[in-house]
């Protein structure tokens, strides 16, 4: 199954609505597990906390000797905030520089880690693919696709060092938490959900019980490295997945779609990402023997917000 014994695993962005769902799921299947954290540990934390500053370029060195797995999530929220430039800033360097740190940290001390994992997106391919984009197609120019190119760049040292290096590049994540759900599920409880743009747009979404799944199964399997679209195999309109969700919860949907320009007052720079329209394909992590507990989104939704 695996090469490498794998005990203990170290995440960085750990109390995020991906690292906690991930830290569970891990504690479940046994693995020991510990965060990264700028913030000491609380009560609440279900896990042990080093702390490290990716800004100031200082972490706990016992993080690195405790781990046999490093996953990699940290990074500010692509939709937290509207995009200013100092946002935008703090978007590329919190990815940027927590990857250089644990780059250095690995360079620098003993460990016995075997396996570097990391979060990236499906922003790499821009705001219009192909139907079926792969893990080879051509990345795009913009500045999101700029940011997951740099992203996966700077863990380049880590592969250097003989680690296994593998990144998940993660399209819309479906979770009860926050993010989609959330933001689509209100407006259309207060009877104002619609359509974002023209509706056609293709989302490539991911439940993100799947998601936590995907990261635990090329954990485990010691061949897999290199870039995987963590997305189902079955991408969706918007349009669609706004239906979806108001049957879900039995509301009507009463307005038109909303039109880009309102969207780009809105949101500015932003709304290029709200209108995206990302077909891309899940071939490489289905080939790698992995299967989707939710590959269509009407089950996914109905999982999260259905009776």
């Amino acid at each position: 199954m695996h090469n490498n014994q794998i005990n203990r695993i170290l995440i960085a962005g750990g109390s995020g609505i991906v690292g906690k769902k991930l830290t569970f799921a891990l504690l479940r299947l046994g693995f020991e597990v510990a965060w990264l954290s700028r913030k000491p540990a609380s009560e609440q934390d279900p896990v042990k906390t080093f702390l490290w500053n990716p800004s100031e370029q200082t972490i706990d060195n016992q993080s690195i000797k405790f781990a046999d797995v490093v996953i990699n999530l940290a990074g500010s929220g692509i939709a937290d905030a509207k995009w200013t430039s100092q946002y935008k800033k703090e978007i590329y360097e919190s990815r940027i520089q927590s990857t250089q740190l644990i780059c250095k940290a690995l360079s620098d001390s003993k460990h016995q880690v075997h396996t570097y994992l990391a979060a990236s997106a499906i922003g790499i391919y821009g705001y219009n693919t192909p139907l079926n984009t792969s893990e080879n197609d051509i990345t795009a120019d913009n500045f999101l696709a700029k940011v997951c190119k740099d992203w996966e760049g700077a863990a380049l040292p880590i592969t250097n060092l003989g680690i296994r290096t593998a990144f998940l590049r993660i399209g819309v994540v479906l979770a009860e938490e926050g993010g989609f759900v959330k933001e689509v599920s209100a407006p259309i409880k207060n009877y104002i959900g619609a359509p974002l743009g023209n509706g056609l747009q293709h989302t490539s979404w991911i439940h993100i019980d799947d998601l936590c799944r995907l990261f635990i199964h090329i954990m485990q399997h010691g061949q897999l490295s290199g870039a995987y679209n963590a997305v189902s195999p079955n991408p969706e309109t918007n349009a669609n997945l706004t239906k979806i969700m108001a049957r879900l919860l039995k509301k009507p949907l009463l307005l038109p779609p909303v039109p880009k320009f309102m969207l780009r007052l809105l949101f500015g720079e932003l709304s290029d990402v709200l209108v995206a329209s990302q077909h891309v394909s899940a071939q490489k992590a289905l080939e790698s023997g992995f299967t989707f507990k939710f590959p269509y989104a009407k089950d996914a939704l109905k999982d999260l917000i259905g009776e």
